[in-house]
């Protein structure tokens, strides 16, 4: 008892520490924002318009990517071919590159020269200081915890009962839906909202794609660079609030919609 009671606190201690390492720089830089220079920052415009850019961009990016991700995240979860292992090498890839080459790479391919960017020049749109091209390079770097998060949640699925609703005759599309989709549904909007989060943090990437219209990352590192650190401070303090609320409201979302299956399973038993 004794030996286990002196390993939690060491744990605890620990733990303890690296929640520290966490809170303490973004505890004292709420502490270090003036009010007035807060409040003078929620009123400005261009603060508004970076801060609704980001989360929209962000949100847009990450639902139109869904729908390739989640169905790509079962054929993980449930299929076996040669290059598995291969594949799954390339969806974590992005994670592990510098962001900047990250965007450099992402430049090549959507530039005017690139393949994407020809198809969007013919059809008039220039994906370069574009919102859309600053939603292709949030996807880039932050695909990965989505199709990670949702193959987890698919491969938690007992295979049976698939094989079972297939064995009674159900086709494979109404297996998929009423059946993984619905049992792996925690998993795939954990890795929604970590995509979505993800991408509207992202500065590297997005700074060789677009500077301008300016997200909140840049905004933040333009206002730094040019004013210094109490002018930048507010700004960075108005948008992890903002970005907070939005997490938290996904996260209840989430947690709605559990309740709903946990409830409606219930009334089935």
């Amino acid at each position: 008892m004794r030996k286990n009671s002196i390993f939690t606190w060491i744990v605890i201690l620990l733990s303890s520490l690296v929640l520290l390492f966490i809170l303490a720089p973004l505890a004292g830089m709420f502490i270090h924002t003036g009010k007035a220079e807060f409040l003078e920052t929620i009123k400005d415009k261009e603060v508004h318009q970076s801060v609704w850019l980001t989360l929209w961009v962000s949100f847009a990016a990450t639902l139109l990517f869904s729908i390739g991700a989640v169905p790509f995240a079962w054929l993980l979860a449930r299929k076996k071919f040669p290059v598995k292992n291969f594949v799954q090498g390339i969806i974590d890839l992005p994670i592990v590159l510098p962001h900047t080459a990250a965007g450099i790479a992402l430049l090549g391919f959507i530039s005017r020269d690139g393949f994407l960017g020809k198809i969007a020049s013919f059809l008039g749109i220039n994906l370069v200081n574009h919102p859309a091209g600053i939603a292709l390079a949030m996807a880039f770097v932050s695909l990965p915890f989505l199709i990670n998060a949702s193959r987890d949640g698919f491969a938690a699925v007992p295979e049976r009962l698939e094989k079972a609703a297939l064995n009674l005759g159900a086709s494979h599309t109404k297996v998929f839906f009423t059946i993984s989709l619905p049992l792996a549904w925690r998993s795939i909007i954990t890795g929604f909202v970590m995509m979505f989060a993800r991408g509207m943090s992202e500065f590297g990437a997005v700074v060789i794609i677009a500077y301008h219209p300016m997200i909140a990352p840049v905004l933040i590192y333009e206002r730094f660079s040019s004013y210094g650190l109490n002018y930048a401070r507010p700004a960075s303090v108005f948008f992890i609030l903002v970005a907070l609320l939005f997490l938290i409201g996904l996260r209840l979302l989430s947690l709605k919609r559990k309740e709903k299956y946990i409830n409606t399973d219930a009334q089935t038993d």
